[in-house]
């Protein structure tokens, strides 16, 4: 029987039951503190996410996507960088889209109640 590479075991090949990252969130988001900064910034990394996924489904490298914005490689990784403490602006946000390729589209929803 071949072992599972993604099995939690230790090197005496016992298995050990670690949380995984998902229990991890779970228990921390029964923090209210916590839960309340995860939704703050659940906007900014799901922006995030977004942008480096159409860079990638463009098949850009961010130099690529720099040289395409005619700006430098350091100004597209911080603009990814969930991290950064800059907010990029609407304009930049549009540019970038349009140089990968897509249209920039603005959606609102209703607030879910807390």
């Amino acid at each position: 029987m071949q072992a599972n590479p993604c099995q939690n075991a230790d090197e005496r090949g016992i298995e050990m039951n670690r949380p995984t990252f998902g229990d991890f969130k779970k228990a921390a988001l029964t923090r209210p503190e916590v839960k309340a900064e995860y939704e703050r910034l659940a906007a900014t990394y799901e922006l995030r996410k977004k942008l480096i996924g159409i860079r990638k489904a463009a098949g850009l490298t961010q130099e690529q996507m720099a040289r395409a914005l005619k700006t430098q490689k350091s100004n597209i990784s911080r603009l990814e960088n969930v991290d950064s403490k800059n907010s990029p602006t609407l304009s930049t946000i549009e540019r970038y889209a349009n140089a990968a390729g897509f249209e920039l589209e603005i959606n609102f929803v209703p607030q879910r109640p807390s």
